[in-house]
């Protein structure tokens, strides 16, 4: 069993090495499917696998930099990535980025970092569920009064419309957003980046699991172009984060190197399943990523409050989050397979 550990050099960690693998490839394809580096699920992941917090950050952003460039070249070819939304976005980004990983490096000094970010996850994680399933619910009420009313519906109606109340705010200069199909003031997309930078820097993550859900319901960008316009910017605050967070003795690059192995490999799949799997499918199972998520966060910081029980709930959180991971994906290539199934039948029947 021996030969299943091995020591991290930089963190002085001994480490379940398959436990790496299984995050990577199983986020690889979540990362690519949901638009965002997956962080999320990985930094937590780390830390429950034994990394002190502060490397589970480095470590995870390093590796989802270069995850993140395998997704955006992918998405690419499918149009789904807005280059200029993106670029205009990476000002903020890095900014807030690094606003976020400065308050990282004064909470460990304080000796709390661990705990705050915690809470951080498990508050943040709650506000997205209820954003999601709100817009769900509202997407559902609509249905039903335009069938009420003998209408067809419209396969791309919304359930909330912020968006359209922050693009009636006209803040010059304005910008045209083709790909997306937007023109709003420029500081918009400005103000969501660097709130999201700023969260990244602090959580560890990309900003793709607020950014993604943020490019729908505040900027107004369609599903498919939020999520690959999303990797865009994870890569590039990734980047960003991989060179802050190794500068500051933080990134753990064995680690990172193990996780890149699955990871480029489950990117691919991610991508092409967005093709199959559309709009509030992409909503509706990121949901139940996030649900799991927060599950396994909470579980973890009940351990002060339930001694008795700290090998179940430190083991089982460690446990959910990696076959929540492994689920999920096996679910999105089922559904991938199904869907280049159907789409070869179609063209023999064209044919």
């Amino acid at each position: 069993m021996e030969s299943l550990y091995l020591l991290m050099p930089i963190s002085g960690m001994t480490i379940f090495w398959p436990g790496l693998i299984i995050l990577g490839f199983g986020v690889g394809v979540l990362g690519a499917f949901f638009g965002m580096g997956g962080a999320w699920m990985v930094t937590p992941g780390l830390n429950l696998l034994g990394f002190p917090m502060a490397f589970a950050i480095g470590t995870d952003i390093a590796h989802m930099a270069g995850k993140s460039l395998v997704s955006t070249l992918r998405h690419g070819k499918f149009g789904n990535v807005d280059y200029k939304l993106g670029v205009i976005m990476i000002v903020g980004t890095i900014l807030g980025f690094e606003l976020g990983a400065q308050m990282v490096m004064w909470l460990e000094r304080l000796g709390n970092v661990t705990e705050t970010v915690r809470w951080i996850y498990v508050a943040l994680l709650a506000f997205i569920t209820w954003m999601v399933y709100y817009d769900l619910a509202k997407r559902i009420k609509k249905d039903k009064a335009t069938l009420a009313a003998g209408g067809k519906l419209d396969g791309m109606s919304t359930g909330v419309t912020w968006s359209k109340t922050l693009h009636a705010i006209k803040i010059p200069p304005m910008v045209d957003l083709k790909t997306s199909g937007i023109y709003c003031s420029l500081w918009l997309p400005v103000f969501v980046s660097f709130m999201t930078g700023w969260l990244a820097g602090i959580l560890g993550i990309g900003g793709g699991l607020i950014r993604m859900p943020s490019l729908i319901y505040f900027v107004g960008c369609p599903t498919h172009v939020a999520v690959g316009t999303d990797l865009f910017e994870v890569m590039i605050s990734g980047i960003y984060g991989a060179g802050t967070y190794t500068y500051k003795g933080r990134t753990e690059l064995v680690a990172a190197v193990i996780m890149l192995v699955g990871a480029s490999i489950g990117a691919q799949i991610g991508a092409v399943a967005t093709k199959y799997i559309k709009g509030y499918g992409i909503r509706i199972a990121f949901s139940l990523c996030v649900v799991g998520c927060l599950i396994s966060i909470a579980m973890r910081l009940a351990v002060p409050y339930m001694p008795w029980a700290r090998d179940v709930l430190e083991k089982g959180s460690a446990a959910l989050v990696l076959a929540f991971v492994s689920s999920m994906a096996v679910y999105i290539m089922i559904r991938m397979v199904q869907g280049a199934a159907l789409e070869l039948r179609l063209k023999k029947a064209r044919s």
